[in-house]
C-alpha cells in the first residue's frame, strides 16, 4: 500500500510506537472502509487522552493514510519539539490570529495538498467525567466550508484506560475501539458565509455522529445534553474567553 511522503521524525514514531502498540492493545475497528485512501480529509475525533494521537496514528498509517495532527503554533518555538514537528509534518494553528481563518491556514494548505487532517472538536481532551464528548468548538466546521473537505467522524474508546483524568500512567493490554462513519453530510450549508449560527449546526452534526458512534461502542444511550466547560466555568464565576468558540 503506497502512502503520501513522510518526513524523517514520523518514520521514526512508526517504527519505535507501532510494535509497542501491538503489543499494548487489541484492535477493534470498525467502519475503515468510510476513510478515504486519497484525497484531502478532515478527521473528527472525541478527544479522550494525551495518547490519543498515536492510537489514531496507528488506525490511519495501517489504512493507507499519513495522519496531520494540528497543535497550537506555541509548540513549534520550543526547540527540540519543533523539529520533531516539523519533521513529522504537523499542523500548526495560530489560535492568537484576529482572523479566524488565517489561525487556519496551514491546515487548508494541507487538505489542497491532498493530506489527512486530524482534529479534535472539542479543542481539549474532555472534561466529562464519563468521558463523553463535551461541547465542540467550531474550527473543524470552519476548516470543513473553508476547504470543501469532507468531515469523518472517528469515535473511539480505550486510550483513557492508559492515561485518562486520574493523570495516571496505566501500562496494560487494552482493546481500543474505533468507529469510522461516513462523511458528514454539510451540502446545505456549503458556501454558506462562515456565520456563528451556520458554524454551529454544522459542528453540532458532527459532534452527533461522533456521539452516536461512540454510543454503540460503549452500549449505552449518550446524554441528551453534551458537558459544557464554558457553562461550568461560568457557574463558578471564572473568566471565559469568547475567542475560543472559534478556536480550533
Amino acid at each position: 500500500m503506497r502512502r503520501p511522503q513522510t518526513g524523517l521524525w514520523f518514520r521514526f514514531i512508526v517504527v519505535v510506537v507501532k510494535p509497542i502498540l501491538l503489543v499494548l492493545t487489541r484492535r477493534n475497528w470498525r467502519g475503515t472502509e468510510n476513510l478515504p485512501r486519497s484525497g484531502g480529509i478532515i478527521l473528527a475525533v472525541n478527544h479522550l487522552s494525551y495518547v490519543d494521537p498515536v492510537l489514531i496514528g496507528h488506525l490511519c498509517w495501517d489504512n493507507g493514510r499519513v495522519p496531520r495532527f494540528m497543535a497550537k503554533a506555541e509548540l513549534f518555538q520550543i526547540k527540540g519539539l519543533r523539529t520533531i514537528l516539523r519533521g513529522a509534518r504537523q499542523i500548526a494553528v495560530y489560535r492568537r490570529s484576529p482572523d479566524a481563518s488565517l489561525a487556519l491556514r496551514d491546515a487548508i494548505t494541507a487538505l489542497a495538498e491532498g493530506d489527512c487532517v486530524v482534529i479534535y472538536p472539542e479543542g481539549t481532551t474532555t472534561k466529562d467525567p464519563a468521558y463523553w464528548p463535551m461541547v465542540a468548538k467550531t474550527g473543524v466546521a470552519r476548516l470543513a466550508l473553508l476547504t470543501g473537505a469532507p468531515i469523518v467522524p472517528v469515535a473511539q474508546w480505550g486510550a483513557q484506560r492508559f492515561f485518562g483524568q486520574d493523570k495516571k500512567v496505566h501500562l496494560r493490554r487494552t482493546t481500543i475501539d474505533m468507529s469510522v462513519g461516513p462523511a458528514i453530510d454539510l451540502s446545505d450549508v456549503a458556501g454558506s458565509e462562515p456565520t456563528v449560527e451556520v458554524l454551529r449546526v454544522a459542528t453540532d452534526r458532527v459532534m452527533a455522529a461522533i456521539r452516536a458512534q461512540l454510543a454503540d461502542i460503549r452500549g449505552e444511550a449518550a446524554p441528551e445534553v453534551a458537558y459544557d466547560p464554558r457553562a461550568v466555568r461560568a457557574v463558578a464565576g471564572d473568566p471565559v474567553d469568547a475567542s475560543e468558540e472559534r478556536s480550533a
